[in-house]
Order: C-alpha cells, then structure tokens, then sequence
C-alpha cells in the first residue's frame, strides 16, 4: 500500500477515536452508586469513558464482558446498557479454582445489577446464551499464553468470540505491551504480550482490525517489569485494539 495513503488512512481511524471519544456521554454509568468508591478512584487511570466509546457501547446493547476480573468495567457496561440491554460477566473457571475471590467478586456483582449474567466457562468452552453488539477485555488475554494453558487456546478463544458476535460486532481488546518481538515470552513471568501477537491470533479468527488507540499509553513503562511490581503497577504502559466481526 502506497505510505501516503496509509498515513492517511491512520490519521482517519486516529480521528474517528478522538471524535467517538468527544461525542460519547457516560457520566451516569460512572457515578453509578453501586460502584464501589476505590474503583471510582481508579478512573481517571483506566479511561472508562473513552474506552466505552471506542466500543460503542449504548443503552440496550449486549455486552460480554470476557475474563471480568474485580468487575470494574462489568459495573460500568451493566449502567451503560441499562435495564434494556443485558452484560455477560464471563469469569473462568480456571480463575475461580485458582483464587476463590474471583468467584465472590462475580457474585457481588451479580447481587448488585439485574441485568448481569454470571458466566463460569472452562476458557476452552467460552459460550454465551445470545449474539452479542460488544465483547471486551481489559488486561487479560495474555493469561491465554500462561504456561499453564494448552498451546491452541489462545485461537479457540478467538474463534469462540467471534462466533459469538453478530455480523458487525465488535471486539476491543486492553492489554499490557511487552517489548517489541518478544510475542507471548513475558506472558507468564511479566504478564505482558506483544501486540503484533495479539493482532496476528485475533486476525486469524475473522476479524479485521478497525484502529488502535493511544489514550493508555505510557512511555515511562520501560516493559521489563512484572505489571505487578510497585514502581509500575496501574502505570503500565497499555495498547487498545478494535477489531470488527465482518458484516
């Protein structure tokens, strides 16, 4: 492709972020009172806002929130969508085994919003009960690279998101960089992927790769470090992928 030309495309996609961004209002799902107060503090960090509107998450969507974590962003989607719309929370079960608190910290979130389902799948057999508008995972898929998980999971999981999605669906995908080549060597010791990976997995299930954005980038993150370590932990430096399940 000619370099002009795809400069230009860039700067399109760079764009329509920033304009996505702008244009989105989730003020309400973010001073939603059942968010606990130590998540709110992690906001101005974690970007929800902008996140959401690189996902074009609205009222009546159906979100599956893949690997939820804590329930930060499930708190957040279940606001969002509201009473129309339904959040997949999708907590493996190999994460339930390994900690039980993963286990609690679903079912709190279950207890708080109506319009979440609980989801407790072997990573292997990741399904949801309906076609979805949006899957999203932040700061996750590098555990499908844990030493731990079977080679192919990584692709199975892929192919099961996007099957999951209807035409036009969206996957945006959060995660740490690791350094440039280094594709899943980190992904165990430092929990970190190189993005070139990531892309090149998730390509390789369907999607086509609609942008990428900047907004948690942190070129202070020297990407040697586990991003549990305390000089960087909650400063890593981040990449945001939107991939796009063909119409």
């Amino acid at each position: 492709m000619n370099k002009t030309v795809f400069a230009a495309m860039a700067g399109a996609v760079a764009l329509a972020f920033a304009g996505a961004a702008a244009a989105a209002d989730y003020s309400g799902a973010l001073n939603d009172p059942a968010r606990p107060a130590d998540q709110k503090a992690r906001d101005a960090a974690r970007k929800p806002a902008e996140l959401l509107a690189l996902a074009e998450v609205k009222p009546g969507d159906k979100v599956g929130d893949f690997i939820m974590g804590g329930g930060y962003f499930t708190r957040i989607f279940a606001a969002a969508v509201g009473p129309e719309g339904r959040v997949y929370a999708v907590q493996p079960a190999e994460f339930i085994s390994f900690q039980a608190k993963y286990g609690t910290d679903q079912d709190a979130v279950v207890a708080d919003y109506k319009n979440v389902t609980p989801l407790r799948p072997s990573l292997g057999a990741v399904a949801f009960p309906e076609t979805l508008d949006v899957i999203f995972t932040a700061q996750n898929y590098h555990d499908m690279h844990l030493k731990m998980a079977p080679e192919p999971l990584a692709g199975m999981v892929d192919k099961a998101l996007f099957a999951s999605l209807k035409p036009g669906g969206l996957l945006v995908i959060v995660d740490h960089y690791a350094a440039d080549g280094s594709g899943t060597r980190d992904s165990d010791s430092l929990h970190r992927i190189d993005i070139a990976t990531v892309k090149a997995e998730v390509l390789a299930a369907g999607f086509v790769l609609e942008g990428e954005s900047d907004i948690l980038r942190n070129p202070a993150d020297p990407r040697t470090a586990s991003v549990f370590d305390a000089s960087i932990r909650g400063k890593t430096d981040q990449f945001v992928l939107k991939f796009r399940k063909p119409k």
